[in-house]
């Protein structure tokens, strides 16, 4: 029973359809005369492509520069190719592309319009898309206008991930080696004053223990009368003075030798807050595209002309209705 009425109404719909095909053509004609007309007056868009792999990941203090050029040779796993997509989508990347080639001009947002920042993101998320492939590489499509100028926008997207990068790792890596740095020019000044001291000592005479212990034989073999009361002075004035010299060469000792043992930290330091790794394989540069991409003419042409012809029958069974209402009143 419900399988007749569902073809009853299927047959007085395709009844109705014919009946008022000149209608429908009418009105599917209109739409699709107004949408070729639309179509043609959105301005096409070009679409620029680059294709990068992340390297491995570039963890500071490496304990040996092989490791360093080892994780610089190998591909990065899912976690990386993530952690650059986050990259490419943050505002370090956005701020730089803007700035760069003046989108707000480009995209005609007036620099005194109160939404100037919404539009330009609105226009920048429409226009530029990152994504992580099946492969493990990333994707960066620049849409634009100037087929010339989407692909420097993406080639510009490609070579900014080493730099905006390294800036992140920098500030990690800067605080510690401005506190290394800080830490080892003080131990250099400490050790200098000691070396002052000590020099200061040896400038009136005060010699280290071993050079004073042959004093007292120099003084004991010398037979000239006078050379004995030099001896006689310098074993003096070494007797006063020789505890202070001989704590401050301990002190100047253990000094070189902490300063040693903190120069392997402190140049690690200073090499991670000045590195420039590369985080990235190019795999495909960005050209300029000789064919438009959007926007699809013909598939805005159909589709608008498929819901024009859906809207007059819609409509056209509506007038129908509310005509037979106004007849049974």
């Amino acid at each position: 029973m419900e399988n007749l009425n569902l073809n009853k109404e299927r047959n007085n719909l395709i009844q109705f359809i014919w009946a008022q095909r000149k209608s429908l053509l009418i009105i599917t004609g209109i739409v699709f005369f107004i949408s070729t007309i639309v179509s043609l007056l959105i301005t096409p868009l070009f679409l620029s492509t680059a294709i990068v792999f992340p390297a491995a990941s570039s963890n500071v203090s490496f304990s040996d520069q092989r490791n360093v050029k080892a994780a610089a040779m190998d591909f990065g796993e899912e976690e990386q190719a993530e952690q650059l997509v986050q990259i490419l989508q943050s505002s370090r990347i956005r701020d730089k592309v803007v700035s760069k080639f003046n989108l707000l001009e480009h995209y005609e947002i007036a620099e005194n319009d109160k939404n100037k920042y919404y539009k330009l993101n609105n226009e920048y998320i429409s226009h530029f898309d990152f994504t992580r492939t099946r492969y493990g590489s990333i994707q960066i499509d620049v849409l634009d206008k100037d087929p010339e100028l989407a692909a420097k926008m993406a080639n510009s997207i490609v070579d900014l991930i080493d730099t905006v990068k390294n800036d992140m790792i920098r500030e990690r890596t800067k605080p510690a080696f401005d506190i290394n740095k800080r830490k080892m020019l003080q131990m250099l000044h400490d050790r200098d004053s000691v070396l002052n001291l000590l020099d200061s000592l040896s400038g009136i005479g005060v010699v280290s223990l071993a050079v004073r212990s042959n004093l007292f034989q120099a003084l004991v073999d010398s037979k000239n009368s006078q050379e004995k009361i030099t001896i006689k002075e310098n074993l003096a004035l070494n007797t006063k003075y020789g505890s202070q010299y001989d704590a401050l060469e301990h002190m100047r000792n253990e000094m070189i030798i902490k300063i040693e043992d903190f120069r392997v930290s402190y140049e690690q330091a200073e090499s991670d807050a000045n590195a420039n790794f590369n985080h990235k394989f190019v795999v495909e540069k960005a050209v300029k595209a000789d064919k438009k991409e959007k926007p699809k003419r013909m598939i805005i042409v159909l589709v608008a002309s498929l819901g024009g012809f859906i809207f007059g029958v819609l409509f056209l069974l509506i007038r129908q209705r509310i005509q037979e209402l106004k007849l049974q009143a």
